[in-house]
């Protein structure tokens, strides 16, 4: 999946908010299906997405657009697919994932209506959201072909508030374990480290620290909920100048200091070996990829 450092929510209904959404340059916009959609309009919604994705995925060919489908338990899901798995659609936002089987079941209605629709290559953005899941998080990580990426549970109102039972605060040390038990399944599947969410809309520099906060415990990416966060989320994930030009001088500091016969030097008053080259190559490969989305 293409590591998204921001992925903005847009009410699946409201299309006249997708422009307004992209003028922001999110790495990618979620319509949605599931929560922000009353009831009584979630039929007319999937229509009004589909014919969003049509238009929007046209005119903003950076931006890649997904759409969170409503769970299992509605008996919606399929109806979602049916409805708005059609070309121009990059991925799927699936919640109340819990199991491994549960997504084998999402997966045989994908595979379904990628064929009947003529689609290809639907990856999965999957929330931990309940208890069953952090539980379960490994298998699901590895649970599916098409997970591209999971987010680690931190959230002040959301799902994972009300599961779990904990207090939110900034610092984030009720969630800590949370968050760290997912990131190790996430290394461990190889696939992309989201996390969220900020809620309040109007502290842009709690939201500036919250998200380095993330980053900085080895997130990659965030869910937003108003485009005024995507600038600063965008900015969080993005390596800096200083950051990128101090691991290409360790690179290349290590690269002449093997070539001279030595495994081992100081760099900037910090010891380097390959351990540190071959993670400082790794992160280039990543700086790059963030970088070149500006």
């Amino acid at each position: 999946m293409v590591p998204y450092r921001s992925l903005l929510f847009v009410p699946g209904h409201k299309p006249a908010w997708i422009d307004k959404a992209a003028a922001v340059h999110p790495d990618a916009i979620v319509l949605d299906l599931e929560d922000s959609v009353p009831e009584d309009l979630k039929v007319r919604a999937r229509e009004t997405v589909a014919e969003s994705i049509s238009r929007a995925s046209a005119e903003h060919p950076d931006i890649e657009f997904l759409v969170r489908v409503n769970g299992l338990s509605t008996g919606n899901t399929g109806a979602d697919l049916e409805t708005c798995l059609i070309p121009g659609l990059k991925g799927l936002f699936v919640p109340k994932i819990e199991t491994a089987m549960d997504l084998a079941k999402v997966d045989a209605l994908v595979d379904h209506f990628e064929r009947r629709n003529e689609v290809a290559g639907i990856e999965y953005v999957v929330p931990i959201e309940t208890v069953p899941a952090i539980w379960n998080v490994r298998e699901i990580a590895h649970g599916s072909s098409r997970v591209g990426a999971v987010i680690g549970p931190t959230a002040e109102h959301a799902d994972i508030a009300r599961e779990v039972g904990f207090e939110w605060t900034p610092g984030g040390l009720e969630t800590l374990y949370l968050r760290s038990r997912v990131l190790l399944a996430i290394r461990e599947a190889g696939v992309h480290a989201l996390t969220g969410l900020w809620e309040k809309v109007d502290d842009l520099v709690g939201l500036d620290e919250f998200a380095r906060s993330g980053r900085s415990l080895g997130y990659r990416g965030m869910v937003v909920i108003h485009p005024s966060h995507v600038p600063v989320v965008n900015t969080a994930f993005t390596p800096s100048d200083t950051e990128v030009g101090f691991y290409q001088g360790q690179v290349s500091a290590y690269e002449k200091a093997v070539a001279a016969g030595d495994g081992a030097l100081r760099y900037q008053g910090l010891h380097i070996d390959k351990a540190h080259y071959d993670k400082a190559v790794q992160w280039l490969e990543r700086a790059h990829q963030l970088r070149n989305r500006k």
